[in-house]
Parts: C-alpha cells; structure tokens; sequence
C-alpha cells in the first residue's frame, strides 16, 4: 500500500475500524492539551505483517517527501546566482543607453577613469572617465549606418552643464582632439544642445568637420524632456565613479587609523588638511 496524506486516510483492514477513529480523534492531535506527547505525522503507511496472521498489522510514519524537496527548495543555493563581486572580477561589463529617433539614433556610453600605479604600491588618479555619446544617421525605417557614426566626448564638467540645462536653455561644447598638435585644427567638433520650438525637449545637433578624412557631417536628434531625464538620472549616478572616488571609498578599512604618507617627493591632501585644521 503507498503513503497517503494524513487528510485521506483510509483503513483497508476490516478489524481496524477504531484505530482509524483514533487517528481523528485529539488525543493524538499536537494541538490537544490533553495529549501526553506530540505527533508529527505528515505520512502514515498500512500494511499486513508479513507473518500468516492476516488480523496483525504494522504501522510506519515519516516525513512527506513533498514537505523535504519544499525544504531543499528553499536552502539550496541555486546554481545560477553569482554574485556582483564575482561578476565585476571575472568580466568586464559594458552598459549604454540609445535614443531612436527618425533622423538618427544617440548612444550614450560611460567610460572609465584610469589610474596610475606609484612606487609605495598605492594608485593615482590619471585620467577622468567620461561619457561618450555616438552619433548614428538614419538610412531607412529603423535602420541606421553605425559605419559613419560620429563621436563626442562629454568631461564630467560638461556633464554637469548638460544637467542644469532649463528648458528654454541652451549650451555649446567645442572639441579639437589635437588640440596642441601639428594636426590641430584639422579636425573640429561642435555639439549644440538648443530648446525645441514646442518646450518638449532639446535638439542634440552635432557638427563635425574632418580635413584628414575630407568628413563634414552633421547629425541631430530631438531629445524629449522624459528622456533628457533618464540621461540626467544616469549622469547623477555615474560621476562620481567618473571622478574615481569610489575606488579611494573602497581601499578605506577601519584599521586605517593613520595617514602616513610613503611617498617623500609628494605631500598628500590628507596631511594638508591635518596641517589645516591643527591651526
């Protein structure tokens, strides 16, 4: 005979009658004051003795296995979680947002600070991260030509001002990549942010004229309020981690009670402030 639910029991055996009124009653019910000990009977098996005499019988109980997987269910790790630390060791992780418009498309992308390493062992901050926006024209419904796409690159400065822009106002970036250079002046990049005439949003327009590759391409887009939003949202977010202060947040541990400085040729901002604030 198979294990049956406790709810369902039912008692073949014709001389057992009163044993099955006994299972319904409260004396074996853990609920019951009465009750000299408690029962926890989620499975109950009947079955004939295995001797001739067919009026003996044997009863078994143990747990249901239904309640025992439920309960694996529940602390077994499973084997697809990992976790972010592990991620972030193994992988590198590129994230974006893009716009879609009917004229263009504009992707939006952090990148990350570099650092240099010093000879104590520590590390400097030696390039700010940034966030570089492409530009994509449309070639047909939905289509756009990522091989002539054009790139600017925000600095967290330029960041902030695209973040204060009102809606009626406007702002202008102007970038020469080999500013300082023999090349300089041969490649200019101009990126306009202006209102919409409705108060919607604002136009992303980007100009760019390259004599080395003979290139005079420009692309616009219209950005609504809601997804000027987003981006404003995301660049909240990210700067600090554009400025690298997360790293120095990550490398402070309680046992760093000192501030001493190894390197003799630099003096640090920490010690600055010490000498600051012992006037």
């Amino acid at each position: 005979m198979e294990y049956v639910p406790t709810s369902s029991l039912t008692l073949q055996h014709p001389k057992i009658t009163s044993l099955k009124n006994n299972f319904n009653s409260s004396s074996i019910n853990p609920s019951s004051s009465s009750s000299s000990s408690s029962y926890s009977l989620t499975r109950i098996c009947v079955k004939p003795s295995q001797s001739n005499n067919k009026n003996k019988f044997t009863i078994k109980c143990r747990n249901s296995e239904y309640f025992q997987k439920q309960q694996q269910r529940y602390t077994k790790p499973s084997e697809e979680t990992f976790s972010s630390q592990a991620l972030g060791a193994a992988t590198r992780v590129f994230v974006g947002h893009s716009i879609y418009k009917g004229k263009a498309a504009l992707t939006v992308e952090p990148i990350s600070p570099e650092f240099l390493p010093l000879e104590s062992g520590a590390y400097k901050l030696s390039k700010e991260g940034f966030v570089l926006l492409q530009f994509a024209p449309s070639v047909g419904v939905r289509q756009y030509d990522w091989n002539r796409k054009q790139v600017f690159s925000l600095s967290v400065t330029e960041i902030a001002a695209l973040m204060n822009l009102g809606l009626k106002d406007s702002c202008e970036f102007f970038h020469d990549p080999f500013k300082g250079k023999s090349e300089e002046g041969k490649v200019r990049k101009v990126l306009k942010v202006e209102p919409l005439p409705d108060g919607s949003g604002h136009f992303f327009n980007l100009n760019v004229q390259n004599k080395l590759l003979n290139v005079d391409e420009n692309i616009y887009i219209p950005v609504t309020k809601a997804e000027l939003t987003v981006l404003n949202s995301a660049f909240s977010y990210i700067l600090p981690y554009l400025l690298g202060w997360h790293t120095f947040v990550n490398s402070v541990k309680p046992s760093d009670t000192s501030r001493v400085n190894n390197n003799t040729n630099m003096r640090s901002g920490a010690e600055t402030a010490d000498l600051e604030w012992s006037k």
